[in-house]
């Protein structure tokens, strides 16, 4: 996004005015929140094995499930967030 001079500085819409800010957008590529994400899954998945008895007693081992998929599917994401930012890197660079 492009800073210009000839960009709106309002939007109406019903009957508010909203004023938009001239600033640039963040420059995130999403890779240490993926790996946060990440991490917190297989925190989790690691802090609920203890209790695997309890959670079968009661149906819900589908939690320590849950943790195990949202591990590996945030891997799969995280891999994409480091080929984009890699890609975008190129694209900048001369």
């Amino acid at each position: 996004m492009e800073l210009r001079d000839d960009q709106k500085t309002q939007h109406e819409i019903g009957k508010r005015t909203y004023i938009v800010a001239q600033v640039a957008p963040l420059d995130v590529d999403g890779v240490r929140t993926t790996e946060v994400g990440v991490a917190v899954w297989l925190i989790a998945f690691v802090a609920l094995l203890p209790f695997y008895d309890a959670l079968q007693d009661s149906g819900r081992t589908w939690w320590l499930w849950t943790c195990l998929a949202g591990f590996g599917l945030g891997l799969f994401g995280l891999e994409y967030c480091r080929r984009r930012r890699k890609a975008r890197a190129e694209l900048v660079e001369p």
